[in-house]
């Protein structure tokens, strides 16, 4: 439970009304209940202001009057949402300890305010520093690094040798590490180009459930600091990520793709291998990149869902773009001729 005025303090905002209000909870306009503290950062909801029941309203100072009940005024509603929802995690801070039936390996170390908790397992020549949290069943190889206030939840793999930075969040079925989609075509079959890089990770990194990151076959894939990346997403190796780059779910990269920092990679993109997206791009959802992307934007492709007898005619047409293409080719050169063909008998 948090007072309007401490929530307002952390906030760095101003009190209109009761700066005494006790909060307990956070909840969206529409089914916010006394006691909540909810936020307005669109137009669209400033109608829900004068009905919404929250004791407590994050808003722009030009929309507190709507507020019936009390307004924590605030430069960016949503930013001060996403600050204040900490405050309300349901996540518990480490409880210094190691379960009994956690597997930890005699010259791994293992800070004392650290929790490993049951069934974990934590390979040879290991180190996790202070604050972290290691989930159930969780598996740290041999050689990996996880550094200061680091939580890795239930289930998830990381192989031997990664190492993360400070502050990461790994949640469950994330496997960090595993070999790169790598062979060479011999006579009869595939030749298994062996991984020998690793992972490396940044400080401020969140990765999805059932996101999987592979290793590099002789350098290492790099994940920038504070890079988000969402649920089942695709990284293979040696791609590179840019400091702050956010990756949206269901998204593949390809092997030694090297994206900016500040990118925004919407859901379900494509990214193919031995390319480089500029920072600062926008890559919108089920994109293909199939070639670098040199200056920063807002990219795009393929097309619109659409009725399926339109699309089927779309097709056709689409089928017919390079002959199209050619014979407006040939007309204009006809038309070019002809035009210098006449200026010459003008002359």
């Amino acid at each position: 439970m948090y007072s309007v005025a401490q929530i307002a303090e952390m906030l760095q905002g101003k009190v209109a009304g009761n700066e005494n209000t006790v909060i307990t909870k956070m909840s969206p306009l529409e089914s916010a209940i006394p006691g909540s503290i909810s936020f307005c950062a669109q137009e669209k909801f400033l109608s829900q202001l004068k009905t919404c029941q929250a004791s407590a309203i994050l808003v722009k100072d030009f929309d507190s009057h709507l507020v019936q009940n009390t307004a924590i005024i605030v430069n960016d509603p949503y930013l001060a949402f996403a600050k204040l929802s900490q405050w309300f995690d349901w996540r518990k801070a480490p409880l210094p300890s190691i379960a009994a039936n956690a597997v930890v390996a005699s010259d791994a170390t293992i800070a004392k305010s650290s929790q490993i908790c049951s069934g974990a397992c934590i390979g040879e020549n290991s180190s996790i520093e202070k604050n972290c949290y290691i989930g159930a069943n969780a598996v740290i190889g041999d050689n990996c690094s996880i550094a200061e206030g680091t939580r890795i939840e239930a289930n998830v793999t990381i192989y031997a040798g990664v190492s993360i930075g400070k502050r990461c969040l790994i949640h469950s079925g994330a496997v960090i590490g595993a070999d790169g989609f790598g062979f060479a075509k011999k006579e009869l079959g595939w030749q298994k180009i062996h991984q020998l890089g690793s992972v490396r990770i940044g400080d401020d990194v969140e990765i999805g459930a059932g996101t999987t990151v592979d290793r590099g076959a002789l350098s290492d894939t790099i994940i920038g600091n504070g890079v988000k990346i969402d649920n089942q997403v695709q990284i293979a190796h040696n791609v590179q990520l840019g400091n702050y780059t956010a990756i949206a779910g269901c998204t593949a990269i390809a092997g030694s793709a090297k994206i900016g920092e500040n990118c925004t990679i919407a859901g379900l993109v494509g990214i193919t291998g031995h390319l480089e997206v500029a920072a600062g791009s926008h890559i919108t959802a089920m994109s293909l990149v199939s070639h670098s992307l040199k200056e920063a934007g807002v990219y795009s492709s393929g097309s619109a869902i659409d009725k399926h007898q339109n699309w089927k005619k779309n097709v056709v047409r689409f089928k017919s773009l390079d002959a199209l293409a050619k014979r407006v080719k040939k007309l204009d050169s006809a038309v070019t001729a002809l035009s210098a063909k006449e200026d010459k008998s003008k002359a």
